[in-house]
């Protein structure tokens, strides 16, 4: 299991050894009880466990009835995620800071929800990644339990790839999907827009060439193949992993 899919159900603390007051601020940081505060104590004993290995405190937070579903939407019992805890690979560290984090009780149930902003060194490379994470935690005779949780990786606009006026021409025109769809890319002084069907244009960037998208959507992208003689012919746009080709008109 790699480092995000390690860290996917932590609440408000850091994955790796930060002081545990970082945990006692985040929960201070909304209304939330007594009791709130200790699920944030022992989520930071969780923390701690994750980087040295120590899966019995896993084993002992953990409701015997635990599930969990990751970014990827992989779906872990509490077996899986125990047996899963070592320490972390050589190369390999970071920390975790807690946002917007939110604690709600319902009788013997304590619900959070708050965003992982993740910063990681990856073999020198810096990384920066966000999660909304939402956990459950149920009160027994054994103390509160982790009992559920599922994390949603926040996606960000890729960097942009700086595109010649000339190339940024290549890609103008008119291309169709069916015999009422349209989708219209224009080229003015503040770059590319395209719009579907007279709808709101939005901005185009390019993120490689003949790969564009449109800032703040980052789900979609903007495919362009090209002819024998390397003019653009056909736009795909993906919607996650769903293509829809549209072929150019003019």
């Amino acid at each position: 299991m790699d480092l995000n899919r390690r860290l996917f159900m932590l609440a408000p603390a850091a994955a790796l050894p930060i002081a545990t007051a970082k945990a006692a601020t985040a929960a201070a940081s909304a209304p939330v009880s007594d009791d709130a505060a200790l699920i944030a104590r022992q989520i930071q004993e969780l923390n701690d466990a994750i980087t040295y290995g120590r899966a019995e405190v896993w084993a002992r937070y953990l409701h015997d009835n635990a599930v969990f579903t990751d970014e990827e939407g992989a779906v872990s019992d509490k077996a899986a995620m125990v047996a899963q805890i070592q320490p972390l690979p050589a190369g390999i560290s970071g920390n975790l800071s807690t946002q917007d984090f939110r604690a709600h009780r319902f009788d013997d149930i304590i619900v959070c929800t708050y965003i992982i902003d993740e910063r990681e060194t990856y073999h020198s490379a810096q990384l920066h990644c966000q999660y909304r994470n939402t956990v459950t935690w149920v009160s027994t005779h054994d103390g509160w339990k982790l009992i559920s949780g599922q994390s949603l990786a926040l996606r960000t606009d890729p960097p942009e790839f700086a595109l010649t006026p000339a190339q940024q021409q290549d890609y103008v025109g008119v291309y169709r999907l069916s015999g009422d769809t349209t989708f219209t890319i224009t080229r003015g002084d503040g770059g590319l827009s395209g719009q579907q069907n007279g709808a709101r244009a939005r901005v185009l960037k390019a993120e490689v060439l003949d790969l564009l998208f449109s800032p703040g959507r980052p789900r979609y992208r903007y495919v362009f193949m090209r002819d024998a003689h390397g003019r653009v012919d056909r736009m795909i746009e993906r919607r996650e992993a769903w293509d829809m080709v549209f072929m150019r008109e003019s």
